[in-house]
């Protein structure tokens, strides 16, 4: 789906949120593998990030010309800092549904981008036909955990053991949800 872009003063510095482009595929590629690898938040391991480049254009092509998905890219004084997306369930007797993901560089984290993009990506849930919106959190992401309370999402589950890492270990993660 496509939307106007977004800007506003951040921390006296410019944020964008804009849909992404195909020239945008190699630096989200790169960035999707160094955001994996900086925290344990995220669903994949750097080395799962195996899209090729065109992949990755057909993939931002698709998103564009949905009317039940939207990707949005943050640049911060013109730099990347990551993406979130709102993506409507297929299934005809879930299509009231959505579920919303947000990477951002680490670096990036804490400075309210998050919020922002939070915000936008809820502000088109409606013309998406959404009624809600669900995601996933892994249960240790406590800043992450407040955005969406913030926000209005309530945690309706939780999935114990819900992701391995490489060293064995296990995260729990809850569902969370908000009506539109």
């Amino acid at each position: 789906m496509r939307v106007e872009r977004y800007g506003c003063c951040l921390n006296g510095h410019e944020l964008i949120l804009r849909n992404p482009e195909e020239e945008d595929a190699a630096m989200l590629l790169e960035g999707l593998k160094i955001m994996c690898g900086e925290t344990r938040n995220l669903l994949k391991e750097p080395d799962e990030i195996r899209f090729t480049l065109e992949e990755e254009q057909n993939f931002i092509q698709s998103m564009n010309h949905s009317r039940r998905n939207l990707m949005l890219l943050g640049m911060y004084n013109g730099e990347y800092v990551g993406n979130c997306s709102l993506m409507g369930m297929a299934p005809m007797r879930q299509q009231h549904r959505g579920t919303l993901g947000i990477a951002l560089y680490q670096k990036y984290t804490g400075m309210g981008i998050g919020t922002i993009m939070l915000k936008q990506l809820l502000s088109h849930g409606r013309e998406m036909g959404l009624e809600q919106v669900e995601l996933e959190v892994v249960a240790e992401n406590k800043r992450a955990i407040a955005l969406y309370q913030k926000m209005g999402f309530q945690i309706y589950g939780e999935f114990p053991n819900n992701m391995k890492y490489q060293d064995g270990s296990c995260a729990n993660a809850y569902w969370m949800m908000k009506r539109l």
